[in-house]
């Protein structure tokens, strides 16, 4: 699993490094966005600090991107012992939030801190997921913005003229279904195709809220479209995360690493 993450990651890598102008950027600058930086928008990391100043971090906003990474840790080491025995797809579930808490929310937001301390803009990968009042704003603008600058620029921009704005979305959470099946599921040996669901389920609640029936009931931009983005994000969420994948990699994995 690892091997084809890393593998898909580093294409993606080089991918958006080719495809962004080099000229007058420092090789070093270069190495640390292939290398120390997982955000997928080259151009706004290789922006001069002029063209683009970014915001600077704060000891408010780094000290809870610490505190999540340590929080990780203690929930990925010892959930073994709080939780019962008799439920594996519990533990795994909670190696998996620590795992998130510990990258995603903790030391990709640390390496944030870092190079927007230097002046580099690389904003956090993770804006604020939980505020999120549609799946259009989870998607679109807080959840791993580094895959949302991927395929926006790479699937939905090109697809859009051939397409209209509907068919690229939708074609654009398929690919990433497919992206997860290879990483999720072919390792696992089984529940294929059901992470491709679970997106296939999320570019249709995208297109339901941009209904007439949504938008006369002013749903997204509420509590009510709170609710409906945490409903859609989160009971399908077996789809993605499926029992194959929990029992024979997360499970191992954690063993693995005396968790």
């Amino acid at each position: 699993m690892w091997l084809l993450a890393a593998s898909i990651y580093f294409a993606c890598k080089v991918l958006t490094w080719s495809q962004s102008r080099t000229a007058g950027v420092s090789a070093w600058r270069q190495w640390a966005y292939l290398l120390a930086w997982p955000g997928m928008n080259a151009a706004r990391f290789f922006a001069s600090g002029d063209a683009r100043g970014p915001q600077s971090p704060s000891s408010r906003e780094c000290i809870p991107a610490a505190v999540n990474l340590v929080a990780g840790a203690i929930i990925f080491w010892t959930a073994q012992y709080w939780l019962p025995a008799s439920s594996p797809l519990v533990l795994g579930w909670a190696g998996m939030i620590g795992v998130v808490l510990m990258l995603h929310f903790g030391s990709f937001h640390l390496m944030s801190c870092f190079w927007r301390g230097l002046g580099i803009d690389a904003p956090p990968l993770m804006n604020q997921p939980t505020h999120s009042t549609s799946v259009t704003d989870f998607w679109g603008r807080r959840w791993n913005t580094a895959f949302r600058d991927l395929t926006y620029q790479f699937l939905f921009r090109p697809l859009h003229t051939w397409l209209g704005a509907a068919g690229a979305l939708v074609v654009g959470f398929i690919a990433s279904g497919i992206v997860h099946d290879v990483v999720i599921s072919v390792p696992a040996e089984g529940g294929y195709g059901r992470p491709t669901a679970y997106f296939a389920i999320q570019a249709a609640a995208i297109l339901f809220e941009r209904s007439r029936v949504v938008r006369a009931f002013d749903i997204c931009g509420s509590w009510r479209g709170w609710l409906f983005t945490a409903l859609t994000v989160l009971i399908p969420a077996p789809l993605l995360f499926h029992e194959p994948f929990i029992t024979k990699i997360v499970l191992p994995f954690m063993q693995a690493l005396g968790a």
